[in-house]
């Protein structure tokens, strides 16, 4: 095996060290490019899911805001038995009975807590809206709101909803 000697350059001696061991020293241009390109694919895909962690977390959110709104009539119905929550449609009925200011009847209690249930629903929930169903002293109370992005039909939700509607349902008896 032969080797190439080569003097060491600056030095006051004439030590002679193989040829290898003036080599490249450090790295490539081509390693460095290499490395961006890795660490930016990898950045790009923590920014993506981060994106995807925030979209489940607002749908996690306005689940639970279904479910408080589903118990809240839920209460409102115990409180109120002797009125009429058999078929609370979706919407706002149309007459509004103030029984803040004056006395009234439990049907229009039950009126009344339609209204201010659907109002909120519109207020906590992107299209928010429910409806209850009674038969027998049980009730079925649904409640509906729309998401961005969901494009399936929530076998949940009522035949005829819309497919990016998302529904809550619960059964009650008082």
């Amino acid at each position: 095996m032969s080797m190439t000697w080569q003097p060491i350059q600056g030095s006051y001696r004439a030590a002679m060290l193989p040829a290898a061991a003036h080599g490249q020293r450090g790295f490539s241009l081509l390693e460095i490019l290499v490395a961006i390109v890795v660490l930016s694919i990898g950045l790009l895909g923590l920014a993506g899911l981060q994106a995807v962690s925030l979209n489940n977390n607002q749908a996690a959110y306005y689940r639970s805001i279904a479910s408080q709104q589903a118990y809240d009539m839920a209460d409102r119905i115990r409180a109120n038995l002797a009125g009429n929550y058999n078929a609370l449609a979706a919407g706002l009925p149309g007459t509004n009975p103030d029984c803040i200011a004056a006395v009234c009847t439990p049907a229009n209690i039950a009126i009344s807590d339609h209204r201010q249930w659907n109002t909120m629903n519109a207020r906590l929930l992107p299209a928010g809206n429910g409806t209850v169903t009674g038969a027998g002293g049980a009730f079925v109370i649904t409640v509906m709101w729309t998401e961005k992005g969901n494009v399936f039909n929530d076998p949940n939700c009522p035949v005829g909803t819309p497919a990016n509607t998302r529904c809550f349902v619960t059964a009650m008896t008082p």
